[in-house]
């Protein structure tokens, strides 16, 4: 359950209180009452945006995708889930990967539908098969088992702001895109409410909207730029907070937001004037204990927190922050094993500070230390085909080439170092809806590859803060679900990064510096998006296209074909030997339409005969089409063919037993081939039809009974009315002798 964290007013004086209202127009303070609760009633969340999906279904093996955007000032986002799903939560680690429905949540991107690699988190669940009361979940890389009624709610102190998306799955595993010729499973409905809450006005944060938080800015005259040697060195700028010491009380600490606007190398954030203002106004500067944190995307909290630092030990250093929002926050105590603890005796103290912060940067094209690294910003060029995501990355600057999209990497890399190696970064952008592509990394050489590869997403990777990396064939990110290595030897290596997220991606480049500055060999790299990982492992599989329930983002994903499955179609399912053996037992079991269609010659049944035929050849003809030797048609004409006829021949051979006239056996098969197309044309695959066939077939031969009854009764009430007439026609005459 998320803390309240309530807003006191500062304990000031005056000359502290008037210098705050000049300073109002740079940075706003929000000093109210509050009432027992810690709440305002002009604080009191708004709901900024929300969401209705009406009821829909997701069959067996399929997913749905939902996109949210939480912007920076919301204070809690809410989903409730509604599904016509009945399980039971003691038997979900039972159920089988293919038949569990599941819910997945990704910050940034969507979830993949094979989490085979994701461990399932049951969540904890009350007798009303509800989910309810989940205030401390990180969403990351997370999924859980659907139920009946799912609640769930996550403020701004779980999780940060930006895109997030929520995927609804029916069943996983590699065979959720493998190919099926009959479908079997169990479908669901699903309906959601999804609501995003904020504050209402600026400054103000938490849950409820009962924590104060300043924007530090700078002032022209508050910014101190030192520019080393010449103008293509280092820049740093260094700001002060525009009011004086900032006094708050141990039990109500105050939140700060400062915005990193670029690629920059460092962020330090010092805390000046430090001391104790005890209630009595008389100022104490010893005993001072706190801890400095801070935290991208949200407020720090003394058990969610990026960095830290104790406040007596400041700076608080930062190398090479991600470009958004970091809120910082200083929490009178001290930190043991985790937890925030406070002196007895400074609970009645407030603690009085100021906040410095400076920003190291380089110049555009320059990175690292003393900024002597080099750093390319990539354009896009779109491919010939104008397909989603099909684009490669080029360096600004360099001469495009139109006929392959690897650019030489040596005359592009950093010449000086610290120590044996230097780093070289490329930088290139992922739109906004563009999270359900797939970038694409090659590096080949002439000689053998003596390069690393780091990625990170919003900040310069490094070898302690990265979000994926290639070292060489036992050292990469393998392990990870959303990178794919295809390729790892001496001289080449190609990677995936699934489903990326969206922003500002660096790509880092560690190698080593000749110390003649020379390169003999030729190394290129290529950078693309693509729409499906290794082109779905053709043939194995194609790539398909589809929009997220919200139409904000389009997502890219693998239809395998029988025998593969996984997001790339990688995984063989069926193995090749399996497979042969498969497809002669499959399409030789329609020799058996030769026994009944012997038989109906034999009696001289012929529209039996030509119905048994024709059946068994069209299915020995679709199965030879599904299982991938030969079409002699489409395969949705030749399933079309073998379901109606093989539903016409179980139906037929239950009127061949009735015993009717040829004119009765016309109307039924008439009728029954109107009804039996139908079904093949909506849904053959569907189990149902099976008790369908059976119910028409039973019906045809009850008529047909009924009909042959009708004629007996017919037939012999007719012999019994023409005795009766033949009797009162000729009338019995008595003969009496002539006298």
């Amino acid at each position: 359950m998320a803390k309240k964290v309530q807003t006191l007013s500062c304990v000031l004086n005056l000359n502290l209180l008037l210098h705050l209202l000049l300073c109002l127009p740079i940075i706003t303070f929000s000093s109210s009452s509050v009432n027992e609760f810690g709440l305002n009633d002009n604080n009191i969340p708004i709901t900024l945006s929300s969401f209705h999906y009406s009821k829909s279904t997701l069959n067996p093996y399929s997913w749905r995708y939902i996109r949210v955007d939480l912007p920076p000032g919301f204070a809690s986002m809410s989903i409730n889930l509604e599904s016509d799903l009945d399980i039971d939560p003691r038997t979900v680690k039972k159920l089988p990967k293919s038949k569990l429905p599941i819910i997945c949540f990704r910050d940034g991107g969507p979830p993949l539908p094979d989490v085979s690699n994701i461990a399932l988190t049951v969540l904890s669940t009350p007798a009303n098969h509800s989910i309810g009361g989940i205030q401390v979940l990180q969403l990351v890389d997370q999924c859980h088992p659907l139920q009946e009624n799912t609640v769930l709610m996550f403020t701004n102190e779980q999780i940060s702001s930006g895109a997030l998306y929520i995927g609804l799955f029916n069943g996983f595993g590699s065979a959720s895109t493998q190919s099926k010729m009959i479908i079997r499973g169990s479908d669901f409905s699903f309906s959601t409410n999804i609501s995003v809450e904020g504050c209402p006005t600026s400054g103000m944060w938490g849950q409820y909207c009962n924590q104060t938080v300043v924007p530090l800015s700078c002032v022209q005259s508050d910014v101190s730029t030192n520019i080393k040697n010449h103008s293509d060195t280092e820049k740093i700028t260094t700001c002060r907070n525009s009011f004086e010491a900032s006094c708050t009380g141990y039990r109500a600490p105050r939140g700060y937001s400062l915005d990193v606007s670029g690629m920059v190398e460092e962020l330090k954030i010092m805390t000046v004037n430090v001391s104790l203002n005890e209630r009595s106004l008389t100022n104490n500067t010893g005993n001072v204990i706190g801890v400095l944190y801070a935290r991208y995307g949200a407020m720090p909290s003394g058990s969610l927190y990026d960095f830290s630092i104790d406040i007596n030990k400041t700076p608080l250093v930062i190398r090479s922050p991600k470009v958004g929002r970091w809120y910082v926050s200083l929490l009178p105590g001290k930190q043991t094993q985790g937890k925030l603890s406070m002196e007895d005796n400074n609970i009645n103290s407030d603690l009085c500070y100021s906040l410095d912060w400076q920003v190291r940067e380089c110049p555009v094209g320059k990175a690292g230390p003393n900024c002597t690294w080099e750093s390319h910003m990539l354009q896009t060029i779109m491919s010939k085909n104008a397909l989603p995501f099909e684009s490669y990355y080029w360096p600004i600057g360099e001469t495009i080439s139109p006929a392959s999209s690897k650019f030489l990497l040596e005359p592009l890399l950093s010449k000086s170092s610290f120590g044996e190696y230097a780093w070289t970064y490329f930088l290139l952008d992922i739109p906004r809806g563009a999270a359900g592509g797939n970038i694409h990394v090659q590096l080949s050489s002439d000689d053998v590859l003596d390069y690393e590869i780091y990625s990170r997403v919003g900040g310069l990777p490094s070898l302690s803060t990265w979000d994926y990396y290639y070292s060489n064939k036992t050292s990469s990110s393998n392990g990870s679900i959303f990178f794919k290595l295809y390729d790892a030897s001496e001289n080449a290596v190609n990677f995936y990064i699934l489903y990326p997220k969206e922003g500002t991606w660096s790509f880092g480049l560690r190698h080593p510096v000749r110390s003649d500055g020379s390169n003999k060999h030729q190394t290129f790299m290529s950078i693309a998006s693509e729409r499906c990982p290794n082109g779905c492992s053709s043939p194995h599989g194609t790539c398909h296209n589809s929009m997220d329930a919200s139409g904000l983002t389009l997502y890219s994903y693998c239809f395998c074909d029988r025998d593969h499955g996984g997001f790339d179609c990688s995984i063989e399912i069926v193995s090749r030997k399996g497979h042969i053996w498969h497809s002669i037992a499959l399409i030789a079991s329609n020799g058996a339409a030769i026994l009944p269609a012997f038989w109906t010659l034999r009696h001289k049944a012929f529209a039996e005969w030509v119905l048994f035929t024709s059946s068994g050849i069209s299915s020995g003809l679709y199965h030879a089409c599904d299982v991938g030797t030969w079409c002699a048609l489409s395969f949705h004409v030749l399933q079309f063919m073998d379901f109606w006829l093989s539903f016409m021949a179980v139906v037929s051979t239950f009127v061949h037993m009735a015993n009717i006239d040829e004119v009765s056996k016309r109307v039924i098969h008439t009728i029954v081939a109107i009804l039996t197309a139908l079904m093949a044309a909506t849904g053959a695959t569907r189990s149902s039809n099976i008790i369908l066939v059976i119910a028409i077939g039973a019906s045809g031969l009850v008529i047909g009974w009924l009909i042959e009854s009708s004629a007996t009764i017919r037939a012999i009430s007719f012999s019994a009315m023409l005795s009766l007439n033949f009797t009162d026609r000729y009338p019995h005459f008595s003969c009496s002798p002539v006298k």
